[in-house]
């Protein structure tokens, strides 16, 4: 019995020494190798390799091909493949230590023969693609996959394997027949292969990949004589991806017909060209779906994202006659004695009622609509308290300001941990700034900083900084006072006292620091006036005299837009937009401003 456990300790202590003896070689080795001393690590890897085959092979391989000893690499390579001759990726190995001492035939012909072995094996077949993938041999990764599929008998489609290894190999009209191939499979890899497609248009530099796609998409469409609507739908995909929403729109009138969807998809891509600014496209589909008829799902929809759509248009262009306005007012009119006051028509009557109080000054109207919705029992609280930032505002314009400030600390009450909150804390904040309480207002603008994890609005944070600026002594708030008094009658479309107040600030503190501030106030308000030189002018006396303030890169962007959209001088905003790209790389403004100066430059986007 003792030397039975003498015996099984003495083994024990034996498989421990063999086992720190492993460890030592590999950690030879692999100091030789990083030493570039490849014979020496050799040596090493061969003792670890008696020890661990499997973790050793590749990089024993490696290091023979550097010695080189080609003999000592083939005769490793068809021992460790007798180890498991399932895996003909091993053997391809062979094929490399042939290329490795220039047997270029020997070696072509050994990769021939493995790609005839494959077996009715699927993970035989991806490893032994993935092996030539990794060896960048695409060509030989394309035949692997092609004769998997031929093997398996399409049990395995391989689509997405083929399709990468064509990508690798530059044959793009390759890769896109093997996606478009796959979702005729299934509509369930439709989410996946869009994803791809995705990713390939985002990256393609050369900016043809898009247009191969389309073409593709085309024909296959006019070869089809199946029922099935795929690629029509994914080329309507293609288009929104675009943002070509004219082309967009063929499609999905096609698609809403063949698909009977009863204006569903038109109405989505009406409400995308809307968050994209594309109006005329957005009416079209919104206006699609009313000539369905007034007995479909949609039409209520339809007629109020249409009336939408139209004051957003007129009224985000400052371009407008006094014809546009009373069109508009009376096709609001209509809708409304149509379809009544309601909760479906609740959106309609809010934009109507901000249509009234601040284009056509009709306040007392505007108030009377939003009070019927505020009454309204049957609608979401936020959508009510929404009304009543309205209403609020609608307050403002008209002087009552404690009715407003009443509105606005309602919904800062009742939404006190919500966006919606936020909102009212900084509007109340905004009208104390406009009624010169500049410590109550900085106060408001603090705790709501204070009071949320997430970054307060663009507004709230530069209202904060304005006051913080400006009232530190009588003189910076006797101009802050003037200023503020400025934005209100701007507020309140009131432009020429507006205009001859902030004359006035500039005249009478001269250098101050909110002459830039003043400047693009006025700036802002001749745009509305559509003075577009005299604004321009403003804009780019900010971006000389002031080119390191916290308003130079809106003043340079604003400046570039005018110059190509108003000023019709495309080379001069141009220059103004690559200007914005160098002086100002960190600016919100970049990725637009960029877009734009490569549309200018003549680079297809």
């Amino acid at each position: 019995m003792q030397f039975k456990i003498s015996f099984i300790v003495l083994l024990f202590l034996a498989s421990l020494q063999s086992f720190g003896q492993g460890q030592t070689n590999l950690e030879l080795a692999n100091q030789y190798y990083s030493t570039g001393e490849y014979d020496k690590a050799a040596i090493y890897y061969e003792k670890h390799y008696q020890f661990d085959p499997f973790s050793t092979y590749d990089s024993y391989l490696k290091t023979l091909l550097l010695v080189p000893d080609y003999n000592e690499a083939e005769k490793l390579v068809k021992k460790h493949y007798k180890k498991n001759q399932k895996n003909l990726e091993i053997y391809i190995d062979l094929g490399k230590v042939y290329e490795a001492k220039g047997d270029i035939s020997s070696a072509q012909d050994h990769y021939d023969k493995i790609i005839k072995s494959l077996t009715p094996d699927l993970q035989q077949t991806l490893n032994v693609g993935a092996k030539f993938i990794a060896l960048q041999d695409y060509k030989r990764a394309i035949q692997v996959y092609q004769s998997g599929r031929k093997i398996l008998n399409g049990s395995y489609p391989f689509n997405f394997e083929l399709a990468e290894a064509f990508n690798m190999a530059g044959e793009t009209s390759a890769m896109i027949n093997e996606y478009l191939d796959l979702v005729l499979i299934s509509p369930s890899y439709i989410p996946n292969v869009q994803t791809v497609l995705q990713s390939k248009i985002a990256y393609d530099l050369s900016e043809t990949f898009a247009d191969q796609l389309r073409v593709e998409l085309l024909k296959r469409i006019q070869k089809n004589s199946q029922p099935h609507t795929t690629y029509n739908e994914l080329l309507y995909w293609l288009f929104v991806q675009q943002k070509d929403f004219d082309s967009a729109l063929i499609q999905a009138k096609a698609l809403d017909k063949r698909l009977s969807e009863n204006g569903n998809r038109l109405i989505a891509l009406g409400n995308l060209c809307l968050s994209n600014y594309n109006y005329s496209t957005a009416e079209e589909c919104f206006d699609y779906v009313l000539q369905l008829g007034k007995e479909r799902p949609l039409y209520a929809t339809a007629r109020i994202s249409l009336l939408n759509s139209m004051q957003k248009r007129i009224t985000s262009s400052n371009i407008y006659t006094a014809q546009d306005i009373e069109r508009l007012q009376r096709d609001y009119l209509m809708a409304i004695e149509d379809m009544g006051i309601n909760a479906s028509t609740a959106t309609l009557i809010a934009d109507f009622a901000h249509f009234k109080a601040f284009y056509i000054n009709q306040p007392d109207s505007a108030v009377y609509y939003l009070n019927k919705l505020v009454e309204m029992r049957n609608l979401r609280p936020s959508f009510i308290a929404e009304c009543k930032l309205e209403l609020g505002d609608i307050y403002v314009f008209t002087n009552e300001v404690w009715e407003a400030a009443l509105l606005y600390g309602q919904v800062d009450k009742d939404f006190k941990n919500d966006a919606l909150g936020r909102e009212a804390k900084y509007r109340n904040a905004r009208l104390s700034y406009y009624m010169g309480e500049f410590d109550w207002a900085k106060a408001q603008l603090d705790v709501l900083k204070a009071a949320t994890s997430q970054l307060i609005s663009n507004d709230a944070m530069s209202l904060s900084l304005l006051i913080l600026d400006n009232n530190y002594d009588e003189t910076t708030s006797d101009a802050l006072i003037m200023f503020s008094r400025a934005d209100l009658l701007a507020y309140r479309n009131q432009f020429d006292i507006a205009l001859s107040t902030l004359d006035s600030l500039i005249e009478e503190f001269p250098g101050h620091a909110l002459s830039d501030e003043a400047w693009y106030k006025k700036s802002q308000i001749l745009k509305k006036q559509q003075q577009y030189t005299k604004a321009a002018d403003l804009l780019k006396k900010i971006v000389d005299e002031y080119p390191k303030d916290i308003l130079a890169d809106d003043a340079l962007f604003e400046l570039a837009d005018l110059s190509e959209t108003k000023l019709n001088n495309k080379d001069e905003a141009q220059r103004l937009f690559e200007k914005l790209l160098t002086d100002y790389p960190g600016s919100l403004y970049v990725i637009e401003a960029r877009k734009r100066f490569r549309i200018l430059r003549g680079d297809k986007i």
